[in-house]
């Protein structure tokens, strides 16, 4: 049974200001990273691109959780957060759920902090402005979007944009 359906992209913002500009293609890319898992089953979204690879649409869900917690409710919002994700048996509706609730967490978060707020030195061990955090997220986004189409389209052929 699917455990993502009804997945709506919303469209760029093509004319306005910075903040909605790269808000809404966030949002573009959290969603077409669900439109490239919906309507698969858990079998499916765990199965991996080639052995011995953990890539799998799954793990990529798992990543980008991990990823929208560090960045946002971390680095930009300065919380202190323990630990990730629960063993891999962890159940696709349980990492679904989580990821919602990160993506949500993190746009409350864009919502309340400025573009050039400088957030504290992570991964790159300097200061950075939650415009960078934005740029940065929408990079990451994009590079596993597309390695969700290959992976999707390694499961039943669906391709797209």
């Amino acid at each position: 049974m699917a455990a993502i359906k009804d997945v709506q992209r919303p469209d760029y913002v093509y004319i306005g200001g910075e903040t909605d500009v790269l808000r809404r293609m966030l949002d573009h890319y959290r969603a077409t990273l669900l439109w490239k898992c919906e309507d698969l089953d858990e079998e499916q979204l765990r199965q991996r691109s080639v052995t011995p690879s953990e890539l799998s649409l799954f793990e990529l869900l798992r990543h980008l959780t991990d990823a929208e917690r560090y960045w946002f409710q971390v680095c930009v919002a300065g919380r202190q957060l323990s630990g990730g994700f629960e063993p891999p048996e962890t159940l696709v509706e349980d990492v679904l759920a989580h990821y919602l609730e990160a993506c949500e967490e993190s746009r409350q978060i864009t919502a309340t902090h400025s573009l050039d707020q400088i957030t504290f030195t992570g991964v790159y061990q300097r200061e950075v402005t939650h415009r960078f955090v934005l740029v940065h997220m929408i990079a990451e986004y994009a590079r596993h979007c597309g390695h969700a189409d290959l992976l999707r389209e390694s499961i039943d052929g669906a391709t797209g944009e």
